[in-house]
């Protein structure tokens, strides 16, 4: 089995001579090249073309390791680019992985996870430091959360509390009775809810307002 190409893109030269030497112990892995910022980075992996690339995110000049990264990708889509950097900052993590990074370790993480990350991502997979999955995870919830409350934007706090009191399958009349308005009153919101989320009933628009969770965006203290 050939070994595991790698360039090591970090501006700091003690630390790549560290990562080249810690990395020049296994076997199984190669240091083909080595660049000091962006725009070497991307030469470097042209010319040598690397399985692996262990990229500083904050790298001196024009060209910042996200762009390297991101440059990279575009030439070649197979390279697999492992972040590395000190501080797990969410913005940055986001863009690294718009930029195509598979990996993002920080600087404090032990010799050992490196060496199995560079090989994991090797192998295909993708890798994050424990702090940065946390962080992902919140701005995917969040993200699906918003989703889930856009799903309800064109309807006011009023029509959301109907909708709700819908998909518990009471009436008119209850509903009605329960948030102290005309029977009649109640009949106009349903149908303009009915016509809002395009529902041909009640019961379509029941199933609506369960799949996207109402219950966690209804006021029920808005008299709106």
């Amino acid at each position: 089995m050939s070994p595991i190409r790698i360039l090591l893109a970090e501006d700091h030269e003690m630390v790549r001579d560290g990562l080249k030497a810690l990395l020049s112990n296994e076997d199984d892995f190669i240091v083909v090249a080595e660049a000091e910022d962006g725009e070497d980075a991307v030469q470097k992996a042209m010319d040598y073309e690397p399985h692996v690339v262990i990229m500083d995110i904050r790298m001196p000049g024009a060209m910042s390791g996200i762009d390297a990264c991101e440059a990279i990708m575009r030439k070649r889509p197979d390279t697999k680019i492992l972040m590395l950097t000190s501080y797990a900052e969410d913005e940055l993590v986001k863009e690294a992985i718009r930029a195509g990074a598979v990996g993002y370790v920080l600087k404090r993480a032990g010799s050992k996870k490196l060496i199995s990350d560079i090989r994991a991502i090797a192998a295909g997979d993708a890798v994050l430091d424990a702090s940065v999955t946390r962080t992902l995870l919140e701005e995917v919830r969040e993200a699906a959360n918003m989703k889930e409350a856009s799903a309800f934007a064109d309807l006011s706090q009023r029509e959301m509390q109907i909708l709700a009191l819908i998909s518990d399958g009471l009436t008119n009349r209850e509903i009605a009775q329960k948030l102290y308005l005309g029977e009649g009153t109640v009949r106009n919101y349903v149908g303009n809810i009915l016509s809002t989320l395009q529902a041909s009933n009640r019961a379509e628009a029941a199933v609506f307002a369960v799949k996207h969770h109402i219950e966690r965006y209804v006021d029920w203290d808005s008299e709106e």
